[in-house]
Parts: structure tokens; C-alpha cells; sequence
């Protein structure tokens, strides 16, 4: 059984309809998803680039390295705990930007 069993009908112009197959296409999302969306007041971003997954997929790689050095350093007592935690969080947190910039939708202006 389907979540979401009410169909409505919009009429649009040709302008319009254009219009919203432009900003579909550009989120990569589907029709009935992107409208969604914006009935829940948020305005989906634009897909992003090819290669923004590649990126995010080695940064990922570098933290894991990062995480397996800090154990082994950590193990042989050569580490400044409290600057490597800092070091990490800096680098989460710029993960966690990127991907708030670049992929999630962001709340309408009220």
C-alpha cells in the first residue's frame, strides 16, 4: 500500500511547466519530490557536481587514515591527544559544511 495515496491536479501554463521540469532536472529529484519539498518549506538544491562524490568519498579516506595513525601514535605514546582532537573536529566539521552547502535543501525565506 502506498504512503501517499491523494493525487491532485495542478494546471500550469506552458511557461510554468517548463519552468518546473528546469528546476527538476537541475535538483535531480523527482517531480512529485521536489514539490514536496517545497510544500515543507524547504528549497531543494541543485545536484551536485559529478565529482563532488569522488571528493567527499576521499576525504572520508583521509579521515579514516587519520583515525588508524591516531590509534597507533596514541599506542606508542607519541601523540598530543588534545591537539589531534582538535585537528579532527576541525576536519569533521568541514566535512559537515560541504555537505550542508552542497547538499541539503535549505528552509525558505518567510
Amino acid at each position: 500500500m502506498r504512503k501517499r495515496n491523494i493525487s491532485i491536479i495542478t494546471r500550469l501554463n506552458e511557461k510554468e511547466k517548463n519552468h518546473l521540469a528546469t528546476l527538476v532536472k537541475r535538483s535531480g529529484l523527482s517531480q512529485e519530490a521536489y514539490i514536496r519539498h517545497l510544500i515543507n518549506g524547504v528549497v531543494p538544491k541543485d545536484s551536485p557536481p559529478a565529482d563532488y562524490y569522488a571528493m567527499m568519498k576521499e576525504l572520508h579516506a583521509i579521515g579514516n587514515n587519520l583515525n588508524q595513525l591516531a590509534r597507533k601514535a596514541h599506542q606508542l605514546n607519541v601523540i598530543n591527544v588534545e591537539q589531534y582532537d582538535l585537528a579532527v573536529k576541525e576536519f569533521e566539521n568541514a566535512v559537515t559544511k560541504i555537505t550542508e552547502a552542497v547538499i541539503l535543501p535549505k528552509p525558505m525565506d518567510k
